[in-house]
């Protein structure tokens, strides 16, 4: 007998013996036990995770002799004819070779109204049925649909999006997973076991690493590393022949970069350059144990059972002292980085970049951690931990842009006038440039005595019209300049006790209820308690035939040079203990 490759001979010919895929094979011998059998499906899944092999093992399970049966016998004729791939049953067929909708209705259409030769089902099995062409799915809804009781059709693809929704629609679904790496750890070593090979562990790891979940792709390099070294595989070997890395490689490349070791991390990649490996699987696998760091951080029991025991403890040291944050901008970082590389001539060049800013990336602290240490700082507590650990690791320090000047700080409240006495009054500009006192701005009369206590707030004082309407248009000139032109557009009616009544003409509508919106109402309620000294509540009301005066405002004031806001900023003492705890500098923005 010919030569048969370990990915023929060991093809599982059971439900049970399909690896990885218990969820699938489960629900297929539930619905074989109960009787509840569709008449389509569809099988879905990265390439080598047994979607084939799980239609063939279920088209034994419907024509078996002792059948439908979960337990195929394997013996029988029609169990031999399916796993030799010649039963006139069982139809299989690549749709990548039979795109054309003559061939779907000579292979499928014409032929499903016979019965089957022997057995119960006829079973047509399309591989790869995303490839078929419009015109090909279209004619086969009808059929899909209402089939014949004995026929039935099992649909594999490894590209779903391209299926046509109404032929999903009509099938019942599969999604097969990738493989476990430990279960493809297992399978090697039954089949060296088989085969009596001395397969390592660390080689079988290896293996399983570079199938990516694909247990045919495993299988293959095994194949492979047979016929190259012999009855004895190690870990090395398998490296060497698939330009694959170490699992201890790839966890010493990504220490060093979690750690802010640049140079150890470069070291590390000159030395796989030097040795013939190929970078970009190389980048695939630091993403991918990046990837393996964000699990364990987010889901440490959802991780534990895809990796060893050994990785797991690695991967949960290192996860510790890192945010989710990080390692997603780590992972972006690389994935961008690997990208280049598939158009690279010079894929070492773009790696080096990619390590030397993860590392940057690293020892720069984020807004969010700046913002929790300034917050620290001024509460007196303890800095936080990415802060505190950042500080002494290597590299260029991070610069310090300018922010925004600190705002004046806001006056002090008048000092508590002594008993029985009144509080003085306080001049507004009006009064100042008269030289006189100013009896709008008087604060209320408060008095207190050791036998009564604090008495009631007298009334306000008395204000003069004319004054007020002088002083306000001033203060809003100064304070808020944009909403001058309304206030001028009226004039002060009158001053009824806490209400300042404004007054506009019909035709300055617009003006009067531009002031009379919730934020320049408040404002202008705020700047008259301020000049009285007493509460007060603005109201608005047009008059026909009212005349509004001009009032001639005193013109502004020189202003005096204003002094450096960056020297006060700099000489702020948060701000020297920020420069001095991130060991940064001031640099103006570019």
């Amino acid at each position: 007998m010919s030569y048969q490759v370990f990915a023929r001979k060991y093809r599982p010919q059971t439900f049970d013996d399909v690896v990885g895929q218990a969820h699938i094979t489960q629900t297929l011998k539930n619905a074989i036990e109960q009787q509840r059998l569709a008449h389509a499906y569809l099988f879905v899944g990265p390439r080598g995770t047994g979607k084939t092999s799980t239609a063939r093992i279920l088209a034994k399970a419907l024509n078996c002799e002792k059948g439908p049966t979960t337990n195929p016998c394997g013996v029988c004729v029609q169990c031999r004819e399916i796993a030799e791939g010649r039963s006139l049953n069982v139809l299989e067929f690549d749709a990548a070779s039979n795109t054309q909708v003559d061939k779907v209705r000579e292979l499928i259409i014409e032929n499903v109204k016979y019965a089957p030769t022997s057995g119960k089902y006829k079973l047509y099995i399309v591989d790869e049925v995303h490839m078929l062409s419009t015109s090909s799915f279209n004619a086969l809804l009808k059929t899909l649909e209402e089939p014949p009781s004995h026929v039935i059709f099992i649909f594999a693809t490894t590209d779903p999006q391209k299926v046509p929704l109404t032929i999903i629609s009509r099938c019942q679904r599969f999604d097969l997973r990738r493989i476990p790496a430990p279960l493809i750890e297992n399978h090697l070593q039954f089949i060296a076991g088989k085969e009596k090979i001395d397969l390592e562990p660390a080689a079988a790891q290896a293996i399983a690493r570079g199938a990516e979940g694909g247990l045919r792709d495993a299988e293959s390099m095994l194949d492979q590393l047979v016929a190259f070294c012999g009855e004895r595989i190690t870990e090395q070997e398998v490296l060497n022949i698939f330009g694959f890395s170490a699992q201890e490689t790839i966890s010493s490349l990504c220490g060093a970069i979690l750690a802010g070791r640049c140079g150890d991390a470069l070291g590390v990649l000159q030395a796989q350059a030097e040795k013939g490996k190929d970078l970009s699987r190389l980048m695939a696998d630091v993403i991918t144990y990046m990837r393996d760091l964000l699990v364990t951080k987010a889901d440490p029991d959802g991780m534990r059972a895809d990796v060893t025991a050994e990785l797991f403890a690695a991967l949960e040291e290192q996860a510790g002292g890192l945010s989710t944050d990080r390692l997603l901008e780590l992972i972006e970082q690389f994935a961008a980085a690997e990208n280049r590389m598939k158009w690279a001539p010079n894929k070492k060049l773009h790696f080096e970049i990619a390590v030397i800013k993860a590392v940057q990336t690293l020892e720069q602290a984020t807004l969010t951690e700046i913002l929790d240490a300034l917050a620290a700082i001024r509460s007196g507590g303890e800095l936080p931990a990415q802060i505190a650990r950042g500080n002494s690791g290597p590299g260029p320090k991070p610069i310090a842009r300018p922010l925004a000047p600190k705002p004046a700080p806001k006056p002090e409240p008048a000092a508590k006038p002594p008993e029985n006495t009144v509080a003085s009054s306080i001049s507004t500009p009006s009064a100042a440039a008269a030289g006189e006192p100013d009896l709008l701005s008087s604060t209320p009369v408060v008095r207190e005595t050791p036998e009564t206590g604090p008495e009631p707030d007298l009334p306000p004082a008395p204000v003069d019209a004319g004054t007020l309407w002088t002083d306000l248009l001033l203060a809003v000139r100064q304070e808020r300049p944009l909403i001058l032109t309304w206030l001028e557009s009226g004039t002060l009616l009158e001053v009824a006790g806490n209400t300042v009544r404004l007054g506009f003409p019909p035709g300055q509508r617009l003006a009067m209820e531009s002031l009379l919106r919730p934020n320049n109402r408040s404002f202008l309620e705020k700047l008259l308690a301020k000049i009285t000294g007493a509460p007060r509540t603005v109201e608005c009301e047009t008059r026909e035939g009212l005349v509004i005066e001009p009032v001639n405002l005193p013109p502004p004031a020189q202003a005096a040079a204003p002094a450096d806001p960056m020297e006060d900023f700099k000489n702020d003492p948060l701000i020297r203990k920020a420069l001095e705890l991130f060991q940064a500098e001031i640099q103006p923005a570019v």
